[in-house]
């Protein structure tokens, strides 16, 4: 038995597929932008709050603009597949555990590859368990930021896009 499930569907619908994508595409970019501008404020409390505090965190500290210029970006584009993928996840079901999972394993994904790349350069574990646990915040973030655009229908979940004629 053969199951369609393109444009070859009878019944398929082009205009509601065009919906779709940007739906997604604005969940991708408003969640990319949340990330960065939480990115950019957990880097501020880094520089001139914890690491005063706490010497251990000094790795934190981004050493030059470049460098903090390029994890911004990658956060971001990081931020706008969370979102793309976050409507996706969700669709229209209230399970708290679909969207708590969907942060965490965004930030797990994202904290453990920080984590294995600092200790293949030696670094110290504090400051690696520290940026795993902020790539968590960063999605958590964009989740709380999604869940309230979409309860305020500035972006629409997934299947139910349906246009008037």
């Amino acid at each position: 038995m053969t199951v369609l499930t393109g444009p070859e569907q009878p019944g398929h619908d082009l205009k509601l597929d065009l919906t779709e994508r940007i739906e997604s595409v604005k969940a991708g970019f408003y969640s990319g932008l949340v990330v960065a501008v939480s990115f950019a404020i957990v880097v501020l409390v880094n520089r001139y709050g914890l690491t005063l505090w706490f010497k251990e965190l000094l790795p934190l500290a981004y050493p030059n603009a470049w460098d903090l210029f390029l994890s911004l970006l990658l956060a971001a584009f990081s931020g706008f597949l969370f979102g793309i993928t976050y409507r996706y996840v969700i669709r229209q079901d209230q399970n708290p555990h679909l969207r708590s999972g969907a942060v965490l394993a965004f930030g797990l994904v994202r904290g453990v590859a920080q984590v294995d790349t600092g200790l293949q350069h030696h670094s110290p574990l504090l400051p690696l368990v520290v940026l795993a646990g902020e790539s968590v915040l960063l999605f958590a973030f964009a989740r709380l930021a999604l869940d309230w655009a979409i309860a305020q229908k500035l972006i629409r979940p997934f299947g139910r896009n349906h246009l008037p004629e």
